[in-house]
């Protein structure tokens, strides 16, 4: 599967033990962890109350309630929660019957692995933009930010940043890339902490400015090195992208980079596996990827100093920092901060400052 899947979960209901376990492994196999089994479908309303499913797959005939039965019941009370209904009977009237009570989708037995994963990655994504909808539907509604701690060192009083700060909410659990893009001194990296912060990865956030890397230098932090891949490399080097497993690379002034390490990026975005230098082992990355940039991109893809492909793949959630000039309401808070940070440092009482 193309994208990070490890923090999305899937419930599988089906009476025959066999079947859960084979598809169980089809989805093990491909990268995704958080799958919990269920052989009795009387406890499926029960474990959706409880927990936070993606996706339900879920057998068609079954002792007990079956498929019909639940279908329309999981449709009304977990509308947001996609159901994949997979059954060994292949007639036009059932899977008609199946998506007019709510399916996302349809497949019949015996699964096919490739057709089972692009489906439930389709199923990943809308359960995604639910959830977003969700809570844009809350802050719409005037709520609060859910965790305002996670954007404690960004000192700002404006209704811009308080926006942003609430669209960050939104997007940060999901495992795509997001594009930061805003002038210099903006607080591009400040922001892609907040952003991890709120997204709860439990893997490391792993910065790596890239302005002034040339391919092999990008290629050997980012990647890494097998021992003896080149004149001295006399130990084995791991990459920062294996620092980020589980949690968030950030890669500043992204406008900057080489175009052969774009064409790298590109690979690692599209296909989440790497190489390290001198190795011909493939390795998964589960690493979600945030970068930024103070450039112009459509300047820079005219000028063909970027790529369009990598360009597009990098902004699935972008987000533009305004500068100060137009959150004046922010000075004096940020004035007062430095001033006491200054003091603090040379032990020295914080002045008063005026508002002129």
């Amino acid at each position: 599967m193309n994208n990070n899947v490890a923090n999305q979960s899937v419930l599988i209901v089906d009476d025959d033990t066999a079947v859960l376990d084979e598809l169980r492994l089809m989805l093990l196999s491909n990268g995704i962890r958080g799958i919990e089994t269920i052989s009795d479908s009387s406890e499926v309303v029960s474990r959706l109350e409880q927990n936070n499913y993606s996706v339900v797959l879920m057998d068609w005939i079954m002792p007990g309630l079956t498929g019909a039965e639940l279908l329309p019941l999981l449709a009304r009370r977990f509308p947001h929660v996609p159901v994949i209904v997979i059954t060994a009977v292949s007639d036009l009237q059932t899977v008609v019957r199946c998506i007019k009570q709510g399916a996302f989708d349809y497949m019949t037995k015996p699964v096919d692995a490739d057709r089972l994963l692009l489906t439930v990655e389709k199923a990943f994504h809308i359960s995604e933009l639910a959830n977003q909808n969700k809570v844009l539907r809350g802050y719409l509604l005037g709520e609060p930010l859910a965790h305002p701690e996670h954007f404690s060192d960004l000192i700002t009083r404006s209704e811009k940043m308080q926006s942003l700060f609430k669209l960050i909410e939104t997007v940060a659990p999901s495992c795509h890339p997001v594009l930061i893009q805003g002038e210099t001194g903006v607080g591009k990296e400040l922001i892609a902490r907040a952003i991890h912060r709120s997204s709860e990865f439990s893997g490391a956030f792993v910065p790596l400015n890239v302005a002034g890397l040339d391919d092999f230098m990008f290629s050997d932090t980012l990647f890494g090195h097998k021992k003896g891949a080149f004149t001295g490399a006399n130990e084995p080097r791991e990459g920062l992208i294996a620092k980020a497993q589980g949690g968030t690379l950030f890669l500043d002034e992204i406008g900057d980079m080489t175009m052969e390490s774009q064409v790298k990026l590109l690979r690692l975005l599209q296909e989440r596996e790497y190489y390290r230098l001198g190795s011909d082992v493939l390795i998964k990355s589960d690493a979600r990827i945030i970068a930024a940039s103070n450039h112009d991109f459509s300047a820079l893809i005219t000028q063909g100093k970027f790529r369009h492909d990598l360009y597009q793949r990098l902004c699935f959630h972008e987000l533009h920092i305004p500068p100060l000039r137009d959150r004046s309401q922010d000075i004096i808070p940020l004035v007062e901060h430095y001033v006491a940070k200054a003091a603090t440092s040379y032990e020295k009482p914080v002045p008063d400052i005026s508002r002129d």
